[in-house]
């Protein structure tokens, strides 16, 4: 029996998830925030400065997990296990 946890489906299903549930709460953070300085200042247009920064925090949100991803992938590039799984050349690949 290998050693994984016994949550281990959990956790991980967890983690994929939490990048979706961020880009959500930072947009719905966004909107609260316009809506905040429509009502304190009375323009409507802050509404759209409040979407658009929750927009942005998402899409920051999405280039970090991009970063923490390839950093993790680019240590499994250089791993002695994965050696044999090295790029094909392209005339074994058109022999379909």
């Amino acid at each position: 029996m290998a050693d994984t946890p016994k949550y281990g489906k959990f956790v991980e299903g967890a983690e994929q998830l939490s990048l979706g549930v961020s880009m959500v709460v930072a947009i719905l953070i966004g909107i609260a925030l316009g809506i905040g300085l429509k009502s304190l200042f009375g323009h409507g247009w802050l509404l759209w400065v409040g979407v658009f920064i929750g927009i942005v925090a998402a899409g920051l949100n999405v280039y970090r997990a991009y970063v923490k991803q390839k950093e993790d992938l680019d240590k499994l590039k250089d791993d002695p296990r994965y050696k044999d799984y090295s790029q094909k050349d392209d005339d074994e690949d058109d022999e379909y």
